[in-house]
């Protein structure tokens, strides 16, 4: 089975993470540096993406999505933010649910 997502989706996704991260961010009591180390990138990095000079990659909105989906309140906005949409937790629950682990 083919898993991937098209490019609108992560365009949305992408946008919509970016405009909402300084308040996931705050919700968690988080600093830049301390929300960069968490995902692997540097605090200049995650400056730039929150103040619109550089774009977010895909990995890095994964990482974002990750460690906001850890927290019962970030957790739920996502879906409200049009962050964690159905469509991409379908995609996710699809290969999560296959036997394809070695």
């Amino acid at each position: 089975m083919s898993f991937k997502l098209d490019e609108k989706t992560k365009e949305m996704s992408i946008e919509n993470m970016t405009k909402n991260m300084v308040a996931l961010r705050t919700m968690l009591h988080l600093s830049q540096a301390e929300l960069a180390d968490l995902i692997g990138v540097g605090r200049q990095t995650l400056v730039a993406i929150e103040t619109r000079k550089r774009k977010m990659t895909w990995n890095t909105f994964l990482s974002l999505l990750f460690v906001f989906t850890q927290n019962k309140e970030t957790n739920s906005l996502l879906g409200v933010f049009g962050i964690y949409t159905a469509e991409l937790k379908y995609k996710y629950s699809d290969i999560t649910s296959q036997d394809t682990c070695v």
